[in-house]
């Protein structure tokens, strides 16, 4: 899973990323109305800029105060669980078995 995650990183972004950490697995039936998809999410650093490739129209940085909207599927979701985690909010605390049903 870890290489698919790089891989798929270079072949979007065309960046070299770090994976440092797994954080979560998404898999809400609901969260793409096409079909039942499973997200992997990594906390990953890179060096570079991102380029768009692949199949990617275009890449750009946002700040966390001037992101696009609206994000697509549970995208914001995922985005407000990591910004718990970084302020210092247990990952038990964010995916308890209540959050998950929500």
């Amino acid at each position: 899973m870890e290489s698919a995650a790089i891989r798929e990183a270079k072949e979007e972004t065309s960046l070299d990323v770090h994976l440092r950490e797994q954080f979560h697995s998404y898999s809400d039936p609901d969260r793409d109305p096409r079909h039942h998809t499973v997200s992997t999410v990594f906390i990953a650093t890179a060096t570079a800029l991102p380029r768009a490739a692949d199949d990617a129209r275009e890449a750009r940085l946002f700040s966390m105060k001037h992101l696009p909207t609206p994000l697509v599927f549970d995208h914001g979701r995922i985005i407000a669980d990591y910004l718990r985690y970084k302020q210092g909010t247990a990952t038990v605390d964010i995916f308890s078995l209540q959050d998950l049903q929500r």
